[in-house]
């Protein structure tokens, strides 16, 4: 069936938290002048780790304020769920406010059946504290861990709810109550593919016709003592004496591994007249979006493969020529494989276009956000398509030979379209092709 048989899906909001900031203008600001998020780890101590900075969301304390504007009740019941969140939860709860803001969705001005939630996140990890009392009451008499004092000892003085705190549902559960949502809600544990995953799960259900508005959305963070370590032993991570705003620095030939970041984006997703009636701005328009896994009988993904075959995916169903568009969106993550494959996969899919159509990757300013990556990217494509303009492609200075790729070097119109591309090293992959709405 074609796009123009089906329901139309447009956003009509927006809301992040990134480590550039939490407000969409400061944040585009920041990505056309250049800045950079990643700056000294305050969150925890990096005291005996390699690595001591990181795209930190900064301005993101867990302060009430942080959640935009809020209806008192609504005020009282998310201070009150702080105690059963983790800060990607927060970040997400709070993401997804200034979306329901930002698109004029408050105050009971929703048919709660018809609007639901998919939400995507990382693995969500406890922090050490959370153990330390509890472990050090099973110690064994050689200074072991002493298993069978863990259900008297140790398991009782564990905080009641903490287990909620890490549920990678929780995200989903949080928004949808304290927004009475009562239609679609999913949860999706796909890594840096988790965003664009939402936002195409959220567009089928609303052409399904099972939803006329959905919050689609992702949260992530790789800023995090366990996370941090696991990162240095799976992942290349940049790591360096020189400047660390200049460590990521995607498909340029001196890049030399992913910076480590946290952050969320939520999109408000609607069907086109049901956006109309009410008399919402429309921001873009979704157009397609792809999904693919590639790996071999090992489990070894092929990220080459599985991007192309997404990218492909989501240029079929937009019907946009891919060698039309005004702008990639790329994953970006910086490390040697990575970029090379990801490059190889847009040459296959944009063929000799791939030398004029620019390029783009915020995560060349703010790091890897993890799962929170891919609604934070979308939705600076998004601003650059409405305000005719690109952001430039930080720290690139020579392209890599295995990369040919045309960098953004900041000014270049935005253009009609954008395809935004995610992957895990573990070969899932997701694209989404956005346009901007012309009625």
């Amino acid at each position: 069936m074609s796009l123009s048989a089906q329901r139309r899906v447009v956003v009509t909001g927006m809301g992040v938290v990134t480590p550039l900031g939490l407000e969409l203008d400061q944040v585009f600001e920041s990505l056309v002048a250049g800045r950079s998020g990643v700056c000294e780890i305050r969150g925890f101590s990096t005291a005996g780790l390699p690595l001591h900075h990181g795209g930190e969301a900064t301005e993101f304390t867990g302060d009430i304020a942080n959640y935009g504007p809020l209806e008192a009740p609504q005020k009282r019941a998310i201070r009150k769920g702080q105690k059963v969140m983790c800060r990607e939860s927060q970040m997400a709860v709070a993401a997804a406010q200034r979306a329901l803001l930002h698109a004029g969705l408050v105050g009971g001005t929703h048919e709660p059946t018809r609007c639901g939630c998919v939400f995507g996140s990382d693995y969500m990890l406890t922090m050490p504290d959370d153990f330390t009392t509890s472990v050090a009451h099973c110690r064994s008499e050689d200074g072991g861990f002493a298993f069978d004092k863990w259900a008297e000892e140790g398991l009782p003085r564990m905080a009641p709810l903490w287990l909620l705190l890490y549920l990678p549902n929780m995200p989903a559960s949080h928004i949808a109550i304290y927004n009475d949502l009562q239609g679609p809600s999913n949860s999706l544990t796909m890594r840096e593919s988790s965003g664009h995953l939402a936002v195409g799960e959220a567009m089928s259900t609303i052409q399904r016709g099972q939803a006329d508005v959905m919050l689609a959305g992702a949260t992530g963070t790789r800023i995090h003592p366990m996370k941090t370590v696991h990162a240095l032993q799976s992942c290349q991570v940049a790591m360096g004496d020189g400047d660390p705003t200049t460590w990521s620095r995607p498909f340029d030939v001196a890049r030399a591994g992913m910076v480590l970041g946290e952050g969320a984006g939520v999109f408000v997703l609607e069907e086109l007249e049901h956006a109309v009636a009410r008399g919402a701005t429309i921001h873009a328009e979704v157009l397609g979006h792809g999904a693919r896994t590639a790996c071999d009988l090992r489990g070894v993904g092929d990220e080459r493969r599985a991007i192309g075959l997404a990218m492909q995916r989501a240029v079929e169903m937009a019907g946009v020529p891919a060698a039309s568009l005004g702008h990639v969106h790329a994953r970006g993550v910086s490390t040697t494989l990575g970029d090379r494959g990801e490059a190889a996969a847009l040459g296959d899919v944009l063929g000799e276009a791939v030398g004029r159509v620019p390029v783009v990757a915020a995560k060349s300013h703010m790091g890897n956000l993890g799962a929170g990556s891919g609604l934070v990217e979308m939705a600076t494509s998004i601003i650059a398509m409405q305000r005719e303009t690109l952001f430039p492609l930080l720290n690139h200075q020579t392209t890599d030979p295995d990369c040919p790729i045309q960098p953004a070097r900041g000014g270049e119109p935005a253009g009609e379209s954008c395809l935004s591309v995610a992957a895990t090293p573990q070969g899932q992959a997701a694209a989404v092709m956005l346009g901007r709405f012309r009625g």
